[in-house]
């Protein structure tokens, strides 16, 4: 993980820009391990939380995920097609919810294995408890910008 940037691409001091290039970084090696199941990184975090939490408003986990609902959507149609996850009205009638298949369940303990190999290929290359201490800075980020959105 400590390559060194291109000589004419000085550091920047824009952290929107600086998240972007990191989680496109980091991203590109889960999608590389993941791509074995045909999954891509975004798809296994949806079939990871639902595989922890079980059935969940489609509203529930947009915010869960930091998606707007209709990206979310858009993410969530092809692994309906593929019969991964199945969305249902939910129990009050009004929402929809979502809750993984059997095959789902199948794919997302499949694709486990290869998040494993992700995540130690990033935490060899990064060390184990700087990886820890980043999660731990990018979770006070997302709690920031959570406090922020709510009061606007």
């Amino acid at each position: 993980m400590q390559k060194a940037l291109m000589p004419e691409s000085p550091p920047t001091p824009c952290n929107c820009l600086a998240l972007r290039q990191a989680s496109r970084h980091v991203s590109q090696i889960y999608e590389s391990h993941l791509a074995a199941e045909g999954l891509r990184a975004s798809q296994y975090s949806i079939l990871s939380t639902l595989g922890r939490g079980g059935a969940i408003a489609i509203g529930a986990l947009a915010r869960t995920m930091v998606m707007d609902r209709t990206t979310l959507g858009r993410a969530l149609r092809p692994l309906e097609r593929d019969g991964l996850l199945e969305i249902a009205p939910g129990p009050d009638g009004r929402t929809r919810s979502l809750r993984l298949t059997p095959a789902g369940e199948a794919k997302l303990a499949a694709a486990a294995v290869r998040w494993r190999q992700a995540q130690k290929e990033f935490e060899t290359s990064f060390g184990t408890q700087p990886a820890a201490e980043l999660r731990a800075t990018l979770r006070q980020v997302i709690a920031l910008t959570g406090e922020r959105g709510a009061e606007e």
